[in-house]
């Protein structure tokens, strides 16, 4: 097996792992405008903002590479990478309500532009179209995988939302709510892939595991960034996270690690809310290498995505499936 790709290789972008499968996300797009179509202009016009406002399609992109892992391909796959897409994209319409963003991906958020209201709405509307589209697959085994998926992720919104305002919300259940809320996603998507090829369970096992893993690095680094990132390339503002409460793990790292002045100012953060103590907090995240040992975390999972997929023969889906795992940490968006 290759060897774990650090996060400052080179080589690493989203185009050079998408390009592999460049003919098929075409075919993902075109799927994705079509059934986005009602006759309710309202619904049309939200999904649209929100599906043009781009993203790198990283989970359809895993559904397709996982199926050429395997040896299959289609048009059956690139419905269910669709899907996938949708999936997300209900969760983020729901997400930006409930926790009051009003800035993704650089712009307005959709609920913010149109309303509350109609963001809850027309996720919902792309929720009951992701189960059309994957009833017309007609493999239950599909339908057992995405169900299951979606309702897991909706526990993991609810436990999140359990936990904001908690300062005592421990390592465990935080990696509980992105395994939850952010890997179940990726874990079906890596998963889809397999079950379509009619792949053994041993092989299938180990793509849902790779999914896991992806999507909690890919979490993890979602965290730092929000202490990190630019906005210029994050397109969201500069502690989100802290302004809603969230005790995400450079936070908990601080809690259990730093002086009692530090895990003070913290505790006060998350139990307020709001981004008054925005820069006490950041010098306590410095001070405490609270960043450093998130990444270590991060870096973890994506090596043991990385292995996860050691049972897979060569090929250049394996290869871009190695360098995706690697890319879920390297990313500065």
């Amino acid at each position: 097996m290759p060897p774990f790709l650090p996060a400052d290789n080179h080589l690493l972008s989203i185009e050079s792992i998408r390009h592999l499968v460049g003919r098929e996300l075409l075919a993902v797009d075109t799927i994705i405008r079509a059934r986005l179509q009602s006759d309710v202009v309202l619904v049309r016009q939200v999904a649209e903002y929100i599906i043009s406002a781009g993203g790198k399609r990283l989970r359809p992109v895993l559904v397709l590479l996982s199926g050429g892992a395997c040896g299959h391909t289609g048009p059956q796959l690139n419905e269910l990478a669709a899907v996938v897409e949708f999936i997300h994209t209900a969760t983020l319409l729901h997400d930006d309500v409930v926790d009051g963003s009003d800035l993704r991906r650089g712009r307005a958020t959709a609920n913010a532009h149109f309303g509350n209201p109609a963001s809850v709405l027309v996720g919902d509307f792309l929720y009951s179209r992701a189960f059309q589209m994957m009833v017309s697959v007609g493999n239950m085994r599909v339908m057992e995988v995405l169900s299951e998926a979606t309702n897991v992720i909706a526990e993991g919104e609810v436990l999140q939302l359990m936990n904001v305002h908690d300062p005592d919300v421990t390592e465990a259940t935080y990696l509980d709510v992105i395994r939850f809320k952010t890997a179940k996603l990726f874990e079906a998507a890596g998963r889809l892939g397999a079950v379509m090829a009619g792949a053994s369970r041993e092989t299938e096992e180990a793509l849902a595991s790779y999914g896991t893993h992806v999507g909690t690095a890919f979490q993890l680094i979602d965290d730092i960034l929000d202490y990190s990132g630019d906005l210029a390339e994050t397109g969201k503002n500069l502690g989100d996270d802290l302004a809603e409460g969230k005790a995400t793990l450079p936070l908990i790292h601080v809690l259990r690690n730093g002086t009692t002045a530090q895990a003070a100012v913290v505790r006060h953060a998350i139990e307020s809310g709001g981004i008054t103590d925005f820069e006490p907090v950041m010098q306590a995240i410095r001070e405490t290498g609270a960043l450093t040992y998130a990444r270590a975390a991060a870096e973890a999972e994506a090596k043991r995505a990385q292995d996860a997929i050691g049972c897979l023969e060569d090929s250049r889906y394996r290869e871009s499936l190695i360098h995706f795992a690697s890319f879920a940490i390297s990313r500065t968006q």
